[in-house]
C-alpha cells in the first residue's frame, strides 16, 4: 500500500507539468518512469551526450557482454519511458534557443536540472565540457524560469554529496559547510549557488538535492555498486582499498526517486531556497557492500589493496530535515535494495551473454 504522504504529495503534483533537463540520464530516466506512472504530465529534455548509444556501441575497450548489456540498459530506458508516456525532446540545453522552444512548448510548472558528467573521474578529464553540460544548461534554465514571470513554481537542481568534501565527523547535515575538492564537486556548489542566487534576486524558487553513493537498475556510470557486481561476473577481484573499510551513504534510486517526488511537490513561494539530503541515511562500508555481492555470486574474489592517499572521506549523511519537512524516509538498506540490484544485474548479465551468443 502506498504510504498516504507520499500519496498526497502526487496529488499535488497533479497540476503540474515537470521538466527534467538531463532527464535521460540513470537519475531522470527512473524520476521520468515514477511521475509517468502515477499519471504527472513530464517531458525529458536530452542532448544525448553523455552515456549515449553511440559511445557505447562504438567502444573498443569494452568486452562483446558489457557493450550489449550496457547497449540493453540504454534501449530500455527509452522503451520504458515511452511505454509510461512521458514525452521526450532531443535537445541541447546550453543552446538557449533550443531550450527556450521547449519551455514555449511545453510550459513547464517545475524543471527538475540533472544535466551534467556523471563522474567526478570524467570531469577532471575534461573540464571544460563538464562546466558547459551542468553550469551552461543550468544558467540557460534559471534564465527561462525567471522570464517565465512566476509560471514556474519551483526550480530542482541535483547537486551531489561531493560538496560537503572530506568529512570532519561521521556525519553532516545540510547546515555542515560545504568545502568541495575538484571540478565535480565544485561545478555541483557553483550550481547550488547560482540556484539561491535566483531565487533571493529573481524569485525564482529552489530546491537543492544531495544524493549519495547511488545504485539502481539501468545505471551505466560504473559506481563502486555496479563495478563490484559486473567484476564479480566476469570474473575480476572487487578490490578493496584499505580493507574495504571505506564508508559511504549508499543510496538505492528508489529511495531518492521518493524523496524528489516529495521535494518537488512543495507548492514554493518566490524567493523559496532549500537544500535536502536525499540518502538513505547510514553510511556502510566498502566490504559490506562486497559481502551483498559475494552472497549473490559466490564465486566473486576479493582482494585487498592499499588506501589511496587521495581517496576522500565520507560518511553518513543526515536525513533529518528531508524527515521532518517532506516525510521522506529511506526504504532500502543494502541488505534488500542492494541485494535485488546485483540479482537483477545477474539475469541482465546472463541475457546479454545468451544475445552475444546467438550472434556469433
Amino acid at each position: 500500500m502506498i504510504d498516504p504522504s507520499y500519496q498526497a504529495a502526487l496529488d499535488r503534483l497533479k497540476p503540474h507539468r515537470i521538466l527534467l533537463v538531463g532527464g535521460a540520464g540513470f537519475i531522470g530516466h527512473n524520476l521520468a518512469l515514477e511521475l509517468g506512472r502515477h499519471g504527472q504530465s513530464v517531458m525529458v529534455a536530452d542532448n544525448l551526450m553523455v552515456n549515449n548509444l553511440v559511445q557505447n556501441v562504438s567502444s573498443a575497450q569494452m568486452a562483446p557482454v558489457q557493450r550489449r548489456l550496457y547497449q540493453n540498459f540504454l534501449l530500455d530506458r527509452f522503451i520504458l519511458m515511452r511505454d509510461g508516456g512521458v514525452n521526450f525532446r532531443n535537445v541541447d540545453a546550453r543552446n538557449s534557443i533550443e531550450i527556450a522552444r521547449v519551455f514555449d512548448e511545453f510550459q513547464p510548472t517545475k524543471i527538475v536540472h540533472l544535466a551534467a558528467i556523471a563522474s567526478a573521474v570524467e570531469a577532471r578529464k575534461d573540464p571544460g565540457l563538464a562546466f558547459d553540460l551542468q553550469l551552461v544548461t543550468f544558467r540557460n534554465v534559471l534564465e527561462q524560469a525567471r522570464l517565465s514571470h512566476g509560471r514556474v513554481n519551483q526550480v530542482m537542481f541535483m547537486s551531489s554529496s561531493t560538496v560537503y568534501g572530506d568529512f570532519e565527523g561521521a556525519e553532516v547535515d545540510e547546515m555542515t559547510r560545504p568545502q568541495p575538492e575538484g571540478i565535480y564537486a565544485n561545478g555541483k556548489y557553483m550550481g547550488e549557488r547560482l540556484a539561491r542566487t535566483y531565487a533571493t534576486q529573481h524569485n525564482v524558487p529552489s530546491i537543492i538535492v544531495r544524493p549519495s553513493a547511488l545504485y539502481g537498475e539501468r545505471c551505466v556510470s560504473r559506481r563502486v555498486s555496479q563495478v563490484f557486481v559486473e567484476n564479480a561476473l566476469s570474473g575480476k577481484p572487487l578490490l578493496l582499498e584499505g580493507g574495504g573499510d571505506g564508508r559511504l551513504d549508499f543510496t538505492y534510486i528508489k529511495d531518492l526517486v521518493d524523496g524528489m517526488v516529495r521535494g518537488l511537490a512543495i507548492d514554493c513561494q518566490a524567493g523559496y531556497t532549500n537544500t535536502y539530503n536525499l540518502t538513505y541515511g547510514n553510511a556502510r562500508t566498502v566490504a559490506d557492500l562486497a559481502a551483498v555481492v559475494k552472497s549473490v555470486v559466490p564465486e566473486a574474489k576479493l582482494e585487498e589493496r592499499p588506501r589511496a592517499a587521495d581517496k576522500p572521506i565520507r560518511g553518513t549523511l543526515s536525513t533529518q530535515r528531508a524527515a521532518q519537512e517532506l516525510g521522506f524516509r529511506a526504504a532500502w538498506p543494502l541488505e534488500t535494495g542492494y541485494r535485488r540490484y546485483c540479482e537483477w544485474y545477474v539475469a541482465e548479465w546472463r541475457k546479454a551473454e545468451a544475445q552475444c551468443r546467438s550472434a556469433s
